[in-house]
């Protein structure tokens, strides 16, 4: 009589347990990189501002989306504005820019961060900076970022926007948010 061995069954357990164990390993390091995420943007960024905007900046004079009117904020740099409606309380034609930068307060670098635009970088002329220029904010959009010494990381010529909105999360209204791209927006259904 042929003896069968239980060798392909307990090979096929521990697959099957490897396979689950991997997945929740995968969810939880996708959980840590998502409330990273919204520590870094929800807690240290000031939603809220005096709606006071840099000297030299212009408005826009024909943007997409006017003082007054409503747009969809499609962006994802903080997770409570996306997909939020907001009303746009101000337009300007400039030159974005998204940067990395150590706090001046010390603490952690911060990597990529959208947006701070020409008017809030100090000693700016006129020539728009190149990636990996450095530069020293004039800014104070989360804490430690003024007067920062930060590396340029992508720069891009367009109309921001100073919007207002309510959190997608709940929670009190945002007034005068600095800055949203045009290309962060959609039009309000």
């Amino acid at each position: 009589m042929k003896k069968r061995t239980k060798l392909p069954t307990i090979l096929s357990l521990f697959a099957a347990v490897f396979l689950v164990l991997g997945a929740c390993s995968n969810s939880d390091d996708k959980n840590k990189e998502e409330k990273e995420v919204k520590e870094h943007s929800e807690m240290d960024m000031n939603h809220s501002s005096s709606g006071d905007v840099p000297e030299g900046l212009k408005a826009a004079e024909n943007p997409t989306y006017e003082v007054g009117s409503q747009a969809i904020i499609e962006s994802g740099h903080m997770e409570s504005m996306k997909g939020a409606e907001a009303t746009i309380v101000g337009a300007f034609d400039t030159t974005a820019y998204a940067i990395s930068y150590t706090p001046a307060t010390g603490g952690e670098k911060v990597e990529n961060h959208k947006w701070i635009i020409h008017e809030e970088i100090k000693d700016a002329g006129e020539v728009t900076y190149e990636p990996g220029a450095e530069v020293t904010v004039n800014a104070s959009h989360m804490e430690g970022m003024n007067g920062a010494v930060a590396e340029v990381e992508s720069a891009e010529k367009t109309t921001v926007y100073m919007v207002d909105f309510t959190p997608t999360t709940g929670g009190e209204k945002v007034k005068n948010h600095k800055w949203v791209t045009e290309s962060e927006l959609s039009a309000s259904k």
